[in-house]
């Protein structure tokens, strides 16, 4: 019996030194700050409003609200092709920044918390990376 005690033990704690708990809200946000300032102003600039017709707008943005996946997908693996963002046609080229999966999470919790959007849930490491892309 106190063998099968030490196995337990043994194992719960490998368990839990290989599971890794989720970063806080606050805390993605925070690092998906300084991502979205490495990676995307320069683009979608400082208040996330893009540039009309060239960059969409990340403020106030439907298409951000209403395709998480796909967003997920663009962010990770880059973009192409047309997307309607707030009822104006985008037909550019986002290029893939090599962000990994905890980074991806964290500027999207940064942008789906930022300039008027309302995130409805913390995107997770594990949502993004089930994300594959097309």
């Amino acid at each position: 019996m106190k063998n099968l005690f030490y196995i337990y033990c043994i194992s719960l704690f490998g368990f839990l030194s290989y599971v890794q708990p989720q970063k806080t809200l606050k805390k993605s946000i925070s690092d998906g700050k300084e991502i979205y300032q490495d990676f995307c102003v320069q683009c979608h600039i400082d208040n996330g409003k893009g540039v009309l017709g060239t960059f969409p707008p990340l403020a106030k943005s439907d298409y951000l609200q209403n395709n998480i996946e796909a967003s997920i997908r663009g962010i990770k693996y880059g973009q192409r092709g047309k997307i309607t963002v707030n009822g104006i046609e985008y037909d550019g080229i986002m290029s893939q920044q090599g962000l990994d999966d905890e980074e991806v999470a964290d500027v999207m919790n940064y942008i789906l918390n930022s300039w008027g959007n309302k995130a409805k849930e913390q995107i997770s490491i594990t949502q993004v990376a089930e994300v594959q892309k097309k």
